[in-house]
């Protein structure tokens, strides 16, 4: 996702510090066809999300995502996604939701995110 102005060396800062904080996951551990990241809530003032890398692969390139929602459904909340990539994303969501907010809430560390997480079944 990218700006239409510049960023600020302050808030450029809180989305490194922000990055920094998450869990990035490879498609090996998630069954989608991109890297996602999980994060705890820290000091967001915003409810669950997720950050979804656009290309396809192990990339992790902050510039380059589209933010998810996860309550009360999934929902996309900055960048595109494809309706394919939408639809992945969305059920990944769905299927691990009481990981992701458990994560979210500091209820689980990253290993306990990782052991709960279930992938999605191979796509056809």
């Amino acid at each position: 996702m990218k700006s239409s102005g510049p960023i600020s060396k302050k808030a450029d800062a809180r989305t490194s510090d922000e990055l920094y904080e998450m869990a990035n996951l490879y498609p090996r551990t998630t069954g989608l066809p991109m890297t996602v990241w999980v994060g705890p809530r820290g000091n967001a003032r915003h409810d669950v999300r997720i950050k979804v890398n656009l290309t396809h692969g192990n990339q992790m390139n902050i510039d380059n995502t589209a933010v998810v929602g996860v309550r009360p459904a999934p929902h996309l909340v900055a960048g595109r996604l494809s309706s394919d990539d939408e639809r992945l994303v969305f059920e990944w969501i769905r299927l691990n939701m009481d990981t992701i907010i458990a994560y979210w809430n500091g209820d689980l560390d990253t290993a306990e995110l990782i052991q709960n997480l279930n992938p999605l079944p191979p796509q056809p």
